[in-house]
């Protein structure tokens, strides 16, 4: 039987246990001088999963998030601040032959804020996320949400996020965000570490709803990439979206973005995703909610001159059997390929546990988009068991 050592770096690991106690001395130093607020809080989870088409069929974890907030009034200005830390572990196996493991730890969240009636500034490692869709989002472009997943984690991104709220429910977004080696979602290549990130949206109120267009550029380093590409140092990226949604007694949102380089770098060049989609919540019972949206993806050397494309299909329903107790189903349609990927869930909540079962029918060979190599465990047909405790 192998039993490897887990993967883990100790020096990162104290490196973070330190900024914690370092941070939270100040934070109690902070709070007895200005009978400020602070908060700790985090959340546990375990969990198994039984795959049946996996080589090492039984994985087993466990997560804890650890956190604190700070939070300082003077007037109508606020500052806070929050730290928190991913501490996980895993282990996958094949009973009574194989085992092997892994441990992290790495910063959750580490951001400030200074905010005010009409505005707010927040600096640090942070969550951006926005947009109209809900399962396929083309603007999806600094996290990596996906609705199957019950904690709904997300890494953040190292920045400067600026918003200024107007009175008439009008909000403009500025940001500056640090580049990575390592590509965002939607990115085949990261960035070149030499250049920051910039962009920023607008969200304007129309009549039943609101639209926003969004802009976003960086600079793409394509050295040592794996896809036969041009190999270049340092290519210009914009990227261009426009969203909308709309209260109609169903909610109707579109989403689309255009994604383009400066230079020529084959097919890849221009990539163009649309998604348009609606929910309702029907009068049956305690109330059967359904999504449905459909994603379509092309990509080309000219500007839409498509060579190549995709489309994919989602449908969300949700019922809560009770105040405690929800069922729900997600099911993607891969247009392209014929393939369905299947997930049915259910939800108990007990105080502050949740206890979540679910169960996946998948292709083996995962070929949805922006999927985390987390989420890759669902490839195939298995079951999953988790408990989440929150304090």
């Amino acid at each position: 039987m192998e039993l490897p050592q887990p993967k883990y770096n100790l020096r990162e690991m104290n490196k973070y246990l330190i900024l914690l106690l370092i941070w939270t001395t100040n934070l109690l130093t902070a709070s007895a001088q200005n009978s400020d607020t602070i908060l700790f809080s985090g959340q546990a989870s375990i969990w198994a999963n039984y795959n049946f088409d996996q080589e090492l069929p039984v994985r087993a974890g466990a997560r804890y998030i650890p956190q604190a907030n700070y939070r300082l009034v003077k007037g109508n200005k606020l500052f806070d601040a929050e730290l928190s830390l991913n501490l996980n572990g895993s282990a996958a196996l094949h009973p009574f032959d194989s085992i092997t493991g892994e441990a992290n730890l790495k910063p959750y969240r580490a951001w400030i804020r200074y905010s005010g009636l009409q505005f707010e500034i927040r600096a640090g490692l942070q969550k951006i996320n926005f947009g109209s869709a809900a399962m396929l989002r083309p603007l999806m472009w600094f996290d990596k949400l996906d609705p199957r997943d019950p904690l709904q984690l997300t890494d953040g991104v190292w920045g400067i996020l600026g918003r200024y709220y107007f009175l008439n429910n009008a909000n403009l977004w500025l940001w500056v965000i640090l580049p990575s080696e390592k590509p965002k979602t939607w990115e085949f290549v990261g960035s070149n570490t030499k250049y920051p990130e910039s962009g920023g949206r607008i969200q304007l109120p129309v009549p039943k709803g609101e639209m926003a267009f969004t802009a976003h550029r960086r600079m793409a380093d394509m050295r040592d990439n794996l896809l036969s590409l041009p190999d270049y140092a340092e290519v210009p990226e914009t990227r261009l979206g426009l969203d909308g949604k709309w209260d109609l007694g169903i909610g109707l949102w579109f989403e689309a973005s255009q994604i383009s380089f400066s230079r020529s770098v084959k097919n890849l060049t221009h990539q163009t995703m649309i998604n348009i989609g609606a929910d309702y919540t029907f009068g049956i019972g305690n109330g059967l909610n359904v999504i449905v949206e459909h994603l379509q993806a092309a990509t080309g050397e000219k500007l839409f001159s498509f060579s190549g494309s995709l489309g994919f299909t989602g449908l969300s329903i949700n019922y809560p059997l009770s105040m405690k107790d929800n069922l729900g189903a997600i099911t993607y349609l891969d247009l392209k390929n014929k393939n369905s990927y299947n997930f049915l869930s259910y939800k108990r909540q007990l105080r502050k546990l949740d206890l979540h079962i679910m169960a996946f029918l998948n292709p083996e060979i995962y070929q949805m988009p922006y999927q985390t190599s987390d989420n890759l465990m669902f490839s195939g047909k298995g079951i999953q068991l988790m408990m989440v405790y929150n304090h």
